[in-house]
């Protein structure tokens, strides 16, 4: 197995175009258990630690924009204000050690259905930026996913960054597992208020073949929610917009819980985050 160790992303694209079949590597959180488990064997790693503007973020365009192999540890201590989302579903990922390791770029390259940080991307318009030395191109998150840990990358292409609109308004995530921590989701959901735009975005994970949004939940909040007011959610919305996202899903029977289970958990899921939500809202209205 040849091990490719670039400097720069000009360096990476090179190595990638001439060597299609490379697997990158960065945190090594999902590639070196494949590898040790004997699920992969590759010709080539394509180490990507090296490139230091892989491992920042900046503000391009009023969105933050998240290079692919900065670690979870620092979205969360230098990005938790202005994607608390996706701040919120990297303090799940795994333990402190994995954390610090772990990358959303290398979630979305695994794109594994049950990857923590999908929900929070899909909720809040996150765009995938993929480079090649054909050029960059801009996918939105919601474009990302075609399949069971498959995703639009031509063999040429490398992940270089996530660019994800600050916050304008709360967020909320939520994920069900089989313990407290270290543990792949059973499902998982992430709510997000745009109240300018007057719109919700949402994500739901593990509980399809690829992540997903809530479409129809998202339009029934949009037209439902009272927005401008501080007035409280009334319980029979909290349920129906529940039954909307279990409804999108379409999960199935694991060892990790069956798909009734994950349809339940989400509408509840789907309920005490919009209702975390929407308090937080209301506090933000009263204060105007």
């Amino acid at each position: 197995m040849d091990f490719l160790s670039p400097t720069t992303v000009a360096e990476a694209l090179e190595l990638k175009a001439a060597r299609p079949s490379a697997v990158p590597i960065a945190g090594g959180t999902d590639v070196m258990v494949e590898i040790n488990f004997d699920h992969r064997r590759p010709e080539a790693l394509l180490d990507l630690n090296r490139i230091a503007e892989l491992h920042g973020h900046s503000t391009v365009d009023g969105r933050i924009r998240i290079g692919a192999c900065m670690p979870y540890s620092r979205i969360i201590t230098e990005l938790g204000t202005s994607v608390p989302g996706l701040a919120m579903a990297s303090r799940t990922v795994g333990s402190p050690q994995i954390r610090n390791r772990g990358s959303v770029g290398g979630n979305l390259g695994a794109a594994s259905p049950a990857g923590d940080s999908h929900p929070a991307l899909l909720a809040t318009d996150a765009a995938v930026e993929i480079a090649s030395i054909r050029g960059v191109r801009m996918v939105p998150a919601n474009n990302f996913y075609v399949g069971v840990k498959r995703n639009v990358l031509e063999p040429d292409e490398l992940i270089t960054a996530v660019h994800v609109p600050p916050a304008t308004g709360p967020q909320q995530f939520s994920k069900v597992g089989t313990r407290n921590a270290m543990v792949i989701a059973v499902c998982a959901f992430a709510i997000a208020l745009h109240p300018e735009q007057k719109r919700v975005g949402t994500g739901i994970g593990s509980a399809a073949p690829t992540p997903l949004r809530a479409y129809e939940a998202e339009e029934f909040l949009n037209t439902e929610l009272p927005w401008g007011s501080s007035e409280a959610l009334y319980d029979s919305m909290l349920r129906r917009f529940g039954e909307l996202v279990a409804q999108a899903a379409s999960p199935i029977d694991d060892v990790r819980g069956t798909a009734s289970y994950r349809r339940h958990a989400l509408a509840v899921m789907a309920r005490r985050t919009l209702s975390w939500a929407w308090s937080e809202y209301r506090r933000s209205e009263q204060c105007a």
